[in-house]
């Protein structure tokens, strides 16, 4: 794991060398704020939660994850570079997973910045607190997901536009499987087995109880397990390119 550690600072240090981390942040902040306040009413709804907050989550990350990931890879391999990272005395792996847990760590660090808003809902009532924590775990876990997709759309292509497009869309794939346009469309001509199989894969359907502070096995190992084989996706078209 020393390696990995070693590969996770570097690459943190490197959103922070440029204006990515920093944008990336201050728009997060800015539309968390401008989703919750206006579009959520949460003056309005005349209850001390966070409910809307979380809820526009999915599509925050559904645009903002694949800018701040489209670059891990292929700007490594436009510039080159990715050919002396590979001589370094690391393994693939680990240089996947210290690029994963660095930008994990920058959309960790841009949720903990939003705690205003708890402060907020504080001073508005009495919220119930496990559920915001709980909330929020499940955020970050959505995140690692939304991550591991764009970081595996990174690998496949050099250009960061490619990357970016491609990760928005597969994602928004999965944001959508579950909703009730893709279930209503499916409902004439499908089986149940189907549909529930297409609606399993939703993002929104295993963060909806999340939001709502519940942290359910089956969402978590979900999320896990969503992280783990687009990871290991990442790993295999990295070493195919080295091949070639």
């Amino acid at each position: 794991m020393r390696n990995v550690w070693i590969i996770a600072k570097r690459e943190f240090s490197s959103f922070f060398a440029t204006p990515v981390a920093y944008v990336f942040i201050a728009i997060f902040l800015m539309l968390s704020g401008v989703f919750s306040f206006f579009i959520g009413n949460l003056y309005d709804r005349g209850q001390a939660d966070l409910l809307p907050f979380f809820n526009f989550h999915p599509w925050l990350y559904l645009f903002l994850v694949p800018a701040i990931a489209m670059r891990t890879w292929s700007e490594e391999r436009r510039s080159g570079s990715i050919e002396l990272l590979m001589t370094l005395p690391i393994s693939i792996w680990e240089a996947v997973l210290g690029k994963f847990l660095a930008a994990w760590a920058v959309l960790g660090l841009a949720l903990v910045l939003t705690f205003p808003l708890w402060l907020t809902v504080n001073y508005l009532g009495n919220p119930d607190h496990g559920i915001i924590v709980a909330a929020y775990v499940g955020s970050w876990l959505m995140a690692g997901a939304f991550l591991a997709i764009s970081m595996c759309m990174s690998a496949l292509t050099k250009n960061q536009v490619v990357a970016f497009i491609l990760a928005v869309v597969v994602c928004f794939l999965f944001v959508l499987s579950g909703s009730s346009m893709v279930v209503d469309a499916l409902q004439p001509w499908a089986g149940n087995l189907l549909i529930d199989t297409v609606a399993s894969f939703s993002f929104l359907t295993h963060f909806e109880a999340m939001a709502k502070g519940v942290l359910a096995l089956n969402d978590v190992g979900y999320f896990v397990l969503s992280v783990v084989i687009w990871l290991y996706a990442s790993l295999i078209i990295i070493e195919q390119k080295k091949a070639d």
